[in-house]
This record gives structure tokens, sequence and C-alpha cells, in this order.
């Protein structure tokens, strides 16, 4: 911030907050870290028997994020209703996993980061962590559970680490690079 701006400077955040939001960061960096130095092919590319890319599991993750930012403030419709998917439907969430023509790894993260901001800002302002929304019906979800936006922070955080935890893997099967180690 310039010396002569004259917005407010926001509250740093402390306690829980503060605690969620630097673990997802962390766990972000993570996803993001391996995707350096890489070209738009390359975080194209499928390097282990499954069908993940990099580019891909950070479209997946962007996705995640932003749908489950949606759920904290408009609840189970914001989700969509999983037990009428369609073939498109499905069509478009396998999109989801792979880099498309025209898309590039630059645009991609652009992407994640926009979302990753907007995540941030709702969770510092937030009134109630405790506020809670019945899940969607899902196949995977247990009927009739409802989520807190608590819960629903500790689970992005929980995706975000165990898609990074993929994508070091696929990283470390393109060219041997890691994260740590």
């Amino acid at each position: 911030m310039s010396l002569n701006s004259t917005a407010p400077l926001a509250p740093a955040l402390t306690g829980e907050r503060a605690d969620l939001l630097e673990t997802l960061a962390k766990h972000r960096g993570f996803l993001r870290f391996t995707t350096n130095g890489l070209t738009d092919e390359q975080a194209g590319l499928r390097t282990t028997a499954g069908e993940l890319c990099l580019g891909g599991l950070i479209k997946h993750v962007t996705t995640v994020e932003r749908n489950w930012a949606s759920f904290i403030v408009d609840g189970p419709s914001a989700m969509g209703d999983f037990d009428d998917m369609t073939e498109e439907d499905f069509a478009r969430r396998a999109d989801e996993f792979r880099m498309l023509p025209g898309e590039t790894l630059a645009g991609v993260l652009r992407e994640y980061a926009e979302v990753a901001r907007r995540t941030d800002e709702l969770v510092a302002s937030l009134p109630d962590l405790d506020a809670a929304h019945p899940l969607p019906s899902a196949p995977w979800f247990e009927p009739g559970a409802h989520w807190s936006a608590r819960r629903v922070l500790l689970h992005v955080i929980a995706e975000t680490s165990q898609h990074a935890g993929h994508a070091d893997i696929i990283r470390e099967s393109l060219d041997g690079a890691k994260t740590m180690g």
C-alpha cells in the first residue's frame, strides 16, 4: 500500500480464522509449486496410470474451493443436484481434470488465485464459523448431514492437501522434481 493511499488497512486475522487460512495457504502453495517452470503442454501431460494432470488438478481444486465457498454463503442450492446429473454434466466434470485446448497454465493459476482470494475474504468476513447448511443430496454425503462453515473449510484444506500430494507424484513422474525431499 502506498503512503498516499486513503484505503484503511484490513485488520490482521488472529486465532482460528488465521490458522485455517494459513493452513490452506500452505497447501495451496504446495499445489502451485508443482507447476513451477512447466510449459502448458507439460501441465496437461498424464504421467501416471490415472487420468490426472497438473493443470487439471489445479482446475479441479479451483472448482471445489469455489463451490464450497458458495455453499457457505448459499447452502446446498450452490452445489447443484448430484442425483440428477446428466451425461453432459459428467463430461463437464471430467474436463475439470484435464487441460483443454486453448487453456494455459498461467490462466488456470490465475483463476485459482482469484478463487483463493475470494475464499480468504469470505473467511475473514464470516459472522460465524458455526453457521451450517444441510449437505446436498449426493451418494457420497450422509443423508441429513449439516456442515458448518468451519467443517467446509477443513474439507477444502483436506482436499487441497490431498491433491497437492497427487500433484507431487505427477510432477516427480514428469521430470523428477519434488515439492519436498
